[in-house]
């Protein structure tokens, strides 16, 4: 079973998420709260695989409870929730350790896609509305002059590999666009994942932007 926690200080959020995964057989809703430091309290205590998060809560918000979620070092992935008018928060919670985001607005079945995707330890199964979303977050962020030095540790074929992931593609959308099998992309993830010292593709994502590597806001690359 996939033990899901919820977090969002709307009840009727909650309720309707609750419906929804209660309703798959393989899904269970092990608890629920209001606010970040009540999630906190409760997942001492409550063993969760997935904790659905949203960004703007009173006390303690989304950002700050992700983070010490992943600080302190629980077994729990966390997918956050937003709307487009809260991208900052969303790139915020990603880089305190979120595994993937979503839209409030995503149908039920990319809910669940996600839940699986993250669960199983990847990042969350959303192309389209990732990279939506990440053309509008990327557009915020100032570039670098020069390029991370890990950079440096990829094969051209990685970094290649690195670019399609980075433009929210999934990975039969990179085995497609780079004519290979998908079981050889997902080897080249993992590479890319162990030599830049990563923790899932969404992470990945995050890198090729704050290394320089692609352009805030376009999607061409910067430098050789």
């Amino acid at each position: 079973m996939i033990r899901v926690y919820l977090v969002d200080d709307q009840a009727l959020v909650r309720a309707g998420f609750r419906m929804l995964i209660e309703a798959q057989p393989e899904m269970t809703v092990v608890g629920e709260a209001a606010d970040g430091q009540a999630a906190l309290d409760a997942l001492a205590a409550t063993a969760a695989d997935v904790v659905l998060m949203d960004v703007r809560m009173p006390g303690l918000d989304g950002v700050a409870t992700t983070q010490r979620l992943v600080e302190r070092g629980g077994a729990a992935r966390v997918i956050v929730l937003t709307t487009f008018d809260l991208d900052e928060y969303v790139f915020a919670a990603i880089r305190a350790g979120a595994s993937g985001f979503l839209l409030k607005d995503a149908r039920p079945e990319e809910l669940l896609a996600a839940i699986r995707a993250v669960a199983s330890g990847d990042a969350v199964v959303a192309p389209s509305a990732t990279r939506r979303l990440l053309e509008t977050v990327a557009s915020t962020l100032p570039g670098r002059v020069e390029p991370d030095g890990r950079l440096h540790l990829i094969t051209d074929r990685e970094r290649e590999v690195l670019l399609e992931v980075a433009h929210g593609r999934s990975n039969a959308e990179v085995a497609q666009r780079l004519f290979m099998a998908e079981a050889t992309v997902k080897t080249h993830v993992g590479r890319l994942l162990t030599k830049l010292d990563l923790r899932d593709r969404v992470q990945l994502v995050v890198f090729a932007y704050e290394s320089g590597l692609i352009a805030p806001g376009r999607s061409d690359t910067m430098g050789a």
